[in-house]
Parts: structure tokens; sequence; C-alpha cells
């Protein structure tokens, strides 16, 4: 039996000087008057390009992110691999539309690719795909309204960029994932994603899609998918979050009068989330299953059906995954017993990942339990250390 409680395997790579940092990291996060006054602060200086880097990069940034580049990330990798869990670098500078961004975003991300290739710590590579479109032609092609000939000539354009990067990993033998993106953008993507599934994952999942499963229809989706590849005999790979916009997606759907794609509660998410899990794990024959969660139940259902179907821990077609910085608890005990375990590590200047490091902080804010149970799991195991107990 796994035991998310085990505080010096979840903390072993710690120093008492990182578990300090993070304390009171995690402290100021539980104060949500705090953060909602530093994030418009942060915004505002970012977008000023005041410099700010001398208090961010010493504290949050140390914490979420492995460095400004890929070689920087090096010496996380290095430290989680002493710990037998794995990175997957995330070039997480938010995209930009211009052709210059977007083919900045596409040398950077091919880099990754390559480098992952050559480096057996760095299983996976990933990229988020509106960082290679046009938003509005992503949309439309989605089914908001008919396409015009731009439209389907810049729908033309991202395929090609998707190709390119999928090519590139079938390359090098290396995984990659493609992350979800809002609803109405996210059929146009599906299509395309299956169609490099198609034609890459012949002999084994090398393109991953992404299921969010707070939205309501996501099984029914899983279920043709996994139809599709045994009808017409390639793999799937399927990674599962909960979901990432909530909020904008129940806004819009309210504004713009359709049906609501998110779930009408947290249980009704978790119910699907499982059943996902179990489905995939059902055809494990076909589907490679990532299961990218801060839940403990999820984390531990999974790791159950793999030991109750007698599918080995290491079984390269089952991996889990946490954030870096957040739930150790989670990857560090699971990779201790053996289970498959990589942290999402993301990279880029500090002036241009600040909107992820803001996501993260509101995170940690607005889930219930979160920041309360990293802080006492911290809280803990220092008073492990400091009483010096086994």
């Amino acid at each position: 039996m796994i035991n998310f409680e085990d505080t010096r395997t979840a903390f072993s790579i710690k120093t008492d000087r990182d578990l300090r940092r993070a304390y009171i990291l995690f402290k100021l996060i539980s104060y949500p008057i705090l953060v909602k006054i530093a994030n418009p602060v942060i915004w505002v200086c970012s977008t000023l390009r005041i410099p700010i880097g001398w208090i961010v990069k010493p504290t949050a940034f140390k914490h979420f992110v492995g460095g400004e580049t890929l070689e920087e990330c090096q010496g996380a990798v290095l430290k989680l691999k002493s710990a037998n869990v794995y990175s997957i670098l995330d070039y997480s500078v938010e995209g930009k539309k211009s052709d210059k961004a977007i083919n900045a975003a596409m040398e950077e991300t091919l880099k990754a690719i390559r480098h992952a290739g050559n480096n057996p710590d760095i299983p996976f590579a990933v990229f988020k795909p509106t960082a290679f479109g046009n938003s509005r032609a992503l949309e439309m092609l989605s089914g908001a309204a008919v396409s015009d000939k731009d439209d389907i000539a810049e729908g033309e354009k991202f395929k090609s960029r998707i190709d390119q990067l999928c090519n590139t990993a079938y390359e090098h033998d290396i995984p990659i994932m493609i992350d979800a993106e809002d609803t109405y953008y996210q059929r146009f993507i599906d299509q395309v994603v299956m169609d490099m599934m198609r034609k890459y994952n012949t002999r084994r999942a090398i393109v991953f899609n992404t299921y969010q499963m707070y939205r309501h229809d996501r099984i029914g989706v899983l279920e043709g998918d996994i139809a599709a590849a045994r009808k017409e005999k390639f793999f799937l790979g399927a990674k599962f979050v909960r979901g990432a916009y909530m909020e904008r997606e129940r806004e819009r759907a309210r504004k713009l009068r359709y049906l609501d794609p998110i779930q009408p509660d947290k249980e009704s998410t978790d119910r699907d989330y499982n059943l996902a899990l179990k489905i995939s794990m059902d055809n494990l024959d076909v589907v490679s299953i990532f299961n990218g969660t801060h839940n403990e139940y999820s984390s531990r259902y999974l790791a159950d059906l793999m030991v109750e179907r007698n599918v080995d821990p290491s079984d390269n077609r089952v991996w889990f995954s946490q954030l870096y910085g957040m739930s150790e608890h989670i990857s560090f005990n699971l990779a201790a017993a053996g289970f498959n375990v990589a942290k999402y590590v993301p990279y880029g200047p500090v002036r241009f990942v600040l909107p992820y490091l803001m996501r993260r902080v509101e995170e940690n804010t607005s889930v219930k339990g979160q920041t309360g149970r990293e802080l006492a799991l911290i809280k803990k195991e220092r008073n492990r250390r400091k009483n010096k107990v086994d």
C-alpha cells in the first residue's frame, strides 16, 4: 500500500532551506487577499517591463520553475532523477499570434523535442497547440461558424506545424503530449491530433491527446477514440487532466447562450476522471495512459488497478504526473513504489513565465484544501527532521 503520508520520502531531495522556502511560499499563498493584491501588481510590472526578477526568481520561480532555458533545467532534472522521478520540460511562455512569435515557439519546441530524445531522464515532450495557430481560425474550424477560405488556409498551416512537431518526436522516438485548450478550439484540435495518431502511432503511442474530464462529453469521446484505434489499428495516447478553464468556459456559455460544456459539479468530474482511467486500463493493449493529477484518490486508484490486473508498476504504457513544486507526497511515494512518475517542469525567461506562476498561485489559493495540504505535509517533515525521527 502506498503511503502518501510518508514525508521523509516525499521530501527526500529537499534541503532544510528548500523546505523553509516552500513553507513561507505556501503560507503566503494561503492568504487570498495577498494573492488578490499581488497578481495585478505583478501583471502591471510585467506589462511595463518593470524589473521584478530579483524578487520572483529566488521565490516562486525557483519553487515552481526549472530554469530560464533547457540547459538551466538540467540541475532540476538530475535532482529529480536521483529519487527515480523523471522530468517533462514544458516551455511555458504564453503564446503570441505574430508569425515571428509562432516561428520562435516552433524553434524552441523543436529544440525541446530533440533535447528530450537525447536525454533518458526526459520521457516526454509537450506543447500547447494554440501557440501554433490563429485562434479565430481554430474557433471557426471547430464549428463556431462556416469557415471561409482564410480560415481553411490557417487550418492547413496549423496542421502542417503540428505534423512537423509530431514527425520530429517520431524521428527521435520520444512521445509527445498535446495539451488541451478551450472547448471552442478543441474540436478541430482533436481532429488534427487523431490524424497525427493514425500517422505516427502505428507501433506504439508517440502522440498523446489530452482529455479534460471536467467536460461532460469526454467519456463518449474517449470511447469513440478507442474504437477508432482498434478499427484502424493504431495506438491511442491518452493524457487525463481534470481541466483548466472552468470559469471562463461557464461564463462564455452563459453569455452566448449555449449548453455549458462543464460538468455540473466536482463529484461528476471525479466520477468521469476515474471512469476514464478504468476504461483505459480495460483497453491497455491499445491505450497508453498519462495520469496528470494532484488528486490522491485518482493516483491511488490507478495504482491499485495496475496491481489488481498484474500490470508491472514500471510498465511504460502507464505514467503518473504532477507539476514541479507541488504534491511531492504523491510523486515521490509513487516513484519509491516503482511506478513511472514524471514531473511537469516549466521553463522560460522570468518575465514571460509570470502568467504561468500567477496561475499556479491562484490555483493553490482556489482549490479547496490544496494549500492546507501542502503546508501540513511540509510542517510535518520539518518537525520530523527537527526531532530527528527516522
